[in-house]
């Protein structure tokens, strides 16, 4: 237990790290560049996710010794890309499905606003999935 308690702070650390790398790209891409929150994400979610799993590996998970690095990354792929569909759609699901029919949300909150709370919410969601999937798939038994 102890060592699940370990583990868990560690890929806490990582991941708040990895969140702010997340953050900064899609707030800054989509409030002060312009680009559609959608695209913002992606690339904000592709470049963490890359040092994730770097740091994951190197501080978080024990590896698998008789898994390839072919394998492993190609197993990771997989994780981040779903990881990423479930990041889009509560995106979506935050902004288009509920702050853009929602008056008096939108008389609360700026759009900009909006962006970065539900990026926070989508990280969050992600989060759990990622500990999950990758304790499962990654780590060693």
């Amino acid at each position: 237990m102890k060592n699940l308690i370990n583990q868990i702070l560690k890929f806490g650390i990582v991941g708040f790290f990895c969140f702010i790398i997340d953050f900064g790209i899609t707030t800054g891409l989509a409030n002060f560049l312009g680009v559609h929150y959608l695209i913002s994400k992606f690339l904000g979610f592709v470049i963490s996710a890359v040092v994730n799993y770097l740091l994951s590996i190197k501080f978080v998970f024990t590896q698998k010794k008789e898994m390839d690095k072919k394998k492993e990354f190609s197993i990771f792929l997989i994780l981040s890309a779903i990881g990423l569909v479930i990041n889009e759609i509560v995106m979506y699901v935050c902004i288009d499905g509920i702050y853009m029919h929602n008056a008096p949300l939108q008389g609360l909150l700026t759009s900009e606003t909006m962006v970065s709370v539900s990026a926070i919410i989508a990280t969050g969601v992600v989060m759990v999935y990622n500990f999950i999937s990758r304790k499962l798939f990654l780590e060693r038994k």
